[in-house]
């Protein structure tokens, strides 16, 4: 809209840098629309002529009139009615960053018309209008309570979202209250995200059983969420897949609280929760054996195998089998259909594809990568993220991305399970 407004104003004859009272009439009587776009815009003009102009035929000259910061209250008061949304919505923008500039405590008499307006405007009929006052005041610590109260119980996401996120002026009787009034979807999404969180607010976003709300919970590492919560939001999220990611990746979790998590999420998960733990090698290791045993029962039935390994085939075919592919399958947790694509890549039956997989063994699932023509930094994420190799059996590349040892030994490394197959 400014845009247009600037593409209407441009080139035009600019007025007198100092207007006269004769000017300003003369526009007002015999104007072109130009000048009188021209005139609206000037914060120099009369308070009277700006309240004149509230209420031109044009609604390019009132959106103007909107914008002006010198254009008296009364104006304001003409425009909060106006029939053009664009004209609202822009003085719902200039009023929204007025008032919380305006000192607390006592007002003047032209400061209450201005909040006056602001109160009408945040309950205009139009979300979007609703939506520009929320957004320019949801950080404020001046404005009207009841103002704050009545945005972030706004049935639309677009005007309650920033306020029930940012507010300072929302406590926890507040948010506590708004939950228990039904808030779901993106409004509780906006509590959950919010800069703290209590642990009883925590709670109740937890129990609303609103799965992106307490995946959001899970990732705000400035939400207090009480260990009998979170043990309650892992049983739920065995079935749940949004909630393994922020589950996994949830900061400070207790070693009882990771090997639950291990139970059920995908391996690279599994690897990334121990990566910010800071795990000891024991700990560690446990906790790798419970995946790992997890894993190997995991089985898919002969039907589904036998179509994965088409749709290995299939990709190989159209050259879809590369490091890219590889590492969006152990990012997928896609297992099965994985062990079908290296079988094919490395030219070795699944079984022994397994067998290689399950080994702990950090240089044959190197050796295997290499068999497969794949880059050393996958065969690094093959190691942890897909076959779970103890620490210190890790094979790191040579100079970071070179196999770090030679053609005979990665064929022996290999030799041992191929013998067995």
């Amino acid at each position: 809209m400014l845009d247009k407004l600037k593409s209407m104003l441009g080139g035009q004859k600019k007025l007198p840098e100092k207007l006269s009272k004769a000017d300003e009439e003369k526009i007002l009587e015999q104007g072109s629309d130009q000048e009188r776009l021209l005139l609206a815009s000037r914060k120099d003009a009369r308070p009277e002529v700006l309240y004149y102009l509230a209420e031109d035929k044009s609604p390019e000259v009132r959106k103007l009139i909107a914008q002006n910061p010198s254009a008296p209250v009364q104006a304001d008061e003409i425009l909060q009615n106006d029939d053009d949304e664009e004209v609202r919505e822009e003085l719902a923008r200039k009023i929204g960053r007025i008032v919380p500039g305006l000192e607390s405590g006592e007002r003047t008499a032209l400061q209450e018309k201005t909040i006056k307006v602001m109160e009408e405007l945040a309950q205009d009929q139009l979300p979007k209008v609703r939506a520009v006052i929320a957004e320019e005041i949801k950080s404020a610590t001046n404005v009207p309570k009841h103002v704050v109260d009545k945005l972030a119980r706004d049935m639309e996401a677009i005007v309650c979202g920033p306020i029930l996120q940012y507010s300072p002026m929302l406590n926890d009787d507040d948010l506590r209250e708004i939950i228990a009034a039904g808030a779901t979807g993106t409004a509780l999404e906006a509590i959950a995200n919010r800069e703290f969180v209590s642990e009883v607010v925590a709670d109740d976003i937890a129990a609303s059983l609103e799965i992106p709300a307490i995946a959001a919970l899970l990732t705000n590492k400035n939400a207090q969420i009480r260990e009998d919560t979170l043990d309650q939001i892992i049983s739920q999220a065995e079935s749940v897949e949004d909630l393994h990611k922020p589950l996994a990746l949830r900061p400070q979790l207790s070693i009882r609280a990771m090997k639950r998590i291990a139970g059920f999420v995908a391996s690279a998960l599994v690897h990334s929760m121990m990566e910010q733990s800071e795990l000891d090698e024991t700990q560690a290791e446990e906790l790798l054996d419970r995946v790992r045993d997890r894993i190997e029962n995991e089985r898919v039935g002969e039907s589904e195998e036998a179509n994965l390994a088409k749709t290995a085939q299939d990709y190989y075919s159209r050259g879809m089998l590369n490091d890219k592919f590889v590492i969006e399958q152990i990012n997928e947790n896609r297992r099965e259909l994985l062990i079908q694509c290296l079988a094919v890549m490395a030219d070795l039956p699944a079984m022994t594809i397994r067998q290689i997989i399950h080994s702990k063994s950090g240089r044959a699932v190197t050796a295997l990568a290499w068999r497969a023509e794949l880059k050393m930094r996958t065969a690094y994420e093959l190691q942890t993220k897909f076959a779970l190799v103890p620490t210190a059996q890790l094979l790191s590349g040579k100079d970071g991305d070179k196999y770090p040892i030679g053609k005979d030994e990665l064929e022996w490394h290999l030799s041992y399970f191929i013998d067995q197959s």
